[in-house]
């Protein structure tokens, strides 16, 4: 412990010195740092004073700008409610313009679209389809009309009315009653009539609006009319007929065709199937009246040849029958008496060779009748088929838009078939009336071939 204190004093002794400089040092140290603080502490306040009249100064100039925009925006306000009211007249005035400009669009439509029903359904467009294109841009719903539009509406009005107060004859197509497209001379009268002259043919047209093509009617005119338009046509005839209905009561025409056109419309066809009509109409009344004096005369000669033969007057039944060697019945009888002395089985054979000998003369062309009541009908339903081969080829052309495109196969199919039954039926009851005679006059013959075999074996007795 006595160790201890002296060490401590010790120490105390020599530290006492040391810590008194310390203090001083502390002291200068601490009041450097007490001038740096208060130099900075100064700056800083004059700083803040700098920026406190700096913010004073800005925060006058905000409230100075703050009023002028606050006068600004009032000013505005005001001009905007000025070109608001402005807009709402302008609004309306361009309502009122966009409501006259649509008035007058409309009007202009409307006079397009009357225009062009008035262009359809005129023959005039037959020359020229490409006019309803011209009225397309007018009739766009997309865009308004110009000058250039009312142009073309007035060059077209007046093209129109030109056209329809003309007479005039011009080379022109049109498609023939066989709906085929034909070339011709073509007359005008007007918007009203149009006639044609063409291969030997002069008739009336029909305009087309679906087509926009002319077509020939159906039927010819009569031959009165058709003379008419010939002279008219060549310049030596004043007058000539017109249908102020526009083909109302032309078409009347097609109702009154006559046979003759007809044939006309069956094609080439026709006039085989009219041949053999004409042949079969000869031939049967060739074997009617043929078979009539044979069935009229079997009575009649075979009456007297049983008178004859009862009294035995053999010369003069060979004389009776010898000179008629064109009739059947006194060929059979003539062979009957030429071999009366022959025993009974074999003037039977005899007078039976003899009957069927005449046989071919009866039944002559009758085959040809039958097989022409056959070929007939088949040569109908070749024009039939020639014609539906036709109307196929204008539907490949020209598609099914209009059927009077497809007449000519049509007609050609349905005349041919018509004819071909017309002549088939009569020709098939003729033939079958014909074999009933041939029939009749084969059993008259052996009926009177067994009377005369029975009369020559009875005098025999």
């Amino acid at each position: 412990m006595k160790k201890y204190c002296l060490t401590l004093a010790f120490c105390l002794v020599f530290a006492l010195p040391l810590q008194a400089r310390d203090m001083r040092e502390a002291s200068v140290f601490a009041k450097q740092a007490l001038d740096q603080a208060q130099a900075k502490q100064g700056a800083r306040t004059k700083e803040i004073h700098h920026t406190r009249e700096d913010m004073l100064a800005e925060i006058t100039r905000l409230t100075t700008a703050n009023k002028t925009l606050a006068g600004n925006i009032k000013s505005i306000t005001g001009q905007i409610k000025d070109l608001q009211a402005a807009n709402a007249a302008l609004d309306q005035a361009a309502a009122n313009d966009q409501s006259a400009m649509d008035e007058l669009s409309g009007a202009v439509r409307m006079g397009a679209g009357n225009l062009k029903a008035l262009l359809a359904a005129s023959m005039f467009t037959a020359w020229d389809p490409g006019r309803l294109d011209r009225l397309k841009p007018v009739l766009d719903t997309k865009r308004f009309p110009g000058i250039d539009d009312m142009k073309v509406l007035s060059d077209l009005f007046l093209e129109e009315s030109r056209l329809t107060g003309n007479v005039e004859i011009k080379e022109g197509t049109f498609i023939n009653d066989q709906g085929e497209a034909e070339t011709g001379e073509i007359l005008t009268l007007g918007g009203f009539t149009a006639a044609y002259r063409s291969q030997g043919n002069t008739g009336f047209l029909n305009y087309s609006q679906e087509s926009n093509k002319l077509y020939a009617l159906s039927a010819l005119p009569s031959r009165t009319v058709q003379r008419n338009l010939d002279r008219y046509m060549d310049g030596n005839e004043d007058a000539v007929y017109i249908d102020v209905s526009r083909g109302g009561a032309l078409r009347q025409i097609t109702h009154k065709q006559t046979f003759t056109d007809q044939v006309k419309k069956g094609g080439l066809l026709v006039w085989p199937i009219l041949g053999l009509g004409l042949l079969a109409l000869f031939i049967g009344l060739e074997r009617t009246l043929f078979l009539g004096r044979v069935h009229a005369n079997t009575d009649k000669v075979m009456g007297k040849v049983n008178t004859l033969a009862a009294d035995g007057r053999w010369e003069d039944c060979d004389n009776m029958v010898k000179n008629e060697k064109k009739i059947p019945v006194y060929n059979v009888l003539r062979t009957g008496l030429g071999a009366r002395s022959e025993d009974r089985e074999t003037l039977e054979s005899i007078l039976q060779e003899a009957i069927l000998k005449e046989l071919p003369r009866l039944e002559r062309f009758l085959p040809m009748l039958n097989i022409m009541g056959a070929v007939a009908p088949l040569l109908g339903l070749l024009g039939t088929v020639t014609g539906m081969i036709a109307t196929f080829h204008v539907i490949t052309l020209y598609g099914t838009g209009d059927p009077r495109m497809m007449s000519g196969g049509i007609s050609t199919a349905l005349v041919t078939t018509m004819l071909g039954l017309i002549v088939a039926i009569p020709i098939m009851l003729v033939y079958t009336f014909l074999c009933r005679q041939v029939e009749h006059v084969i059993g008259d013959m052996e009926e009177k071939a067994v009377a005369l075999t029975n009369i020559i074996f009875r005098e025999k007795r």
